[in-house]
């Protein structure tokens, strides 16, 4: 084993260690991405961001509207190539758990979607939003796959973090239910449906979504 120096770059990732945090982008990926589609002169479209899970669904037999999608999210793309992950070294280890889904969001098949994130204090550091393999027949039952996937996810996190020593006795997942978490304070909203510009820019942010200037 061989000292390289500072990581930079690992699997497709650009890293870049601050003295007050890392940030992690796509930045030269993405670039990459729009030479060859040849979408180096397109006009960026900020506000088309979900569909992309979405259009992976079709991606076996692809008609014309998910080509059509596909190039508006390249657009969107072009719109953020410099946006990555900020990762600040000050702040708190506290595990919390984001669950959501959309009750039958999918118009072919009436399935709905997952969506949760781990924060482990106020970095993002797992997050996924996929279509369930089962139609639920009320919005509760979508609910609770989305908050089962999302508990699978944090229990496997807690035994990481033992092997750091960091014990984690009581770690909340936030579900869609007003008695324990506003609307306004969802963050798994973004990875299950179409948000108003001003509000996904907003779940951006407390996410850790920024452009590093």
């Amino acid at each position: 084993m061989s000292m390289m120096g500072e990581l930079t770059f690992f699997l497709g990732l650009q890293v870049k260690q601050l003295k007050d945090g890392t940030f992690i982008s796509q930045t030269k990926y993405t670039r990459d991405l729009m030479k060859k589609f040849g979408m180096e002169e397109k006009r960026p479209d900020i506000t088309f961001a979900q569909r992309g899970a979405v259009c992976a669904r079709f991606q076996s037999s692809p008609k014309e509207s998910h080509m059509t999608a596909a190039r508006r999210i390249l657009r969107y793309l072009k719109g953020c190539q410099e946006v990555g992950l900020w990762y600040p070294k000050e702040g708190g280890f506290k595990l919390i758990g984001y669950s959501d889904s959309d009750y039958a969001g999918c118009r072919v098949d009436r399935k709905s979607t997952s969506g949760t994130c781990q924060m482990l204090g106020n970095r993002l550091v797992s997050w996924f939003s996929k279509k369930q393999n089962s139609i639920a027949t009320s919005t509760a039952e979508a609910e609770y796959i989305a908050a089962g996937s999302c508990c699978a996810q944090v229990l496997w996190m807690r035994q990481q973090l033992r092997d750091y020593e960091i014990e984690e006795k009581e770690i909340p997942i936030m579900c869609d239910n007003t008695k324990y978490i506003s609307t306004d304070k969802q963050l798994a909203d973004i990875f299950t449906k179409p948000l108003c510009e001003s509000r996904f820019e907003e779940l951006k942010h407390e996410l850790g979504l920024i452009e590093l200037s």
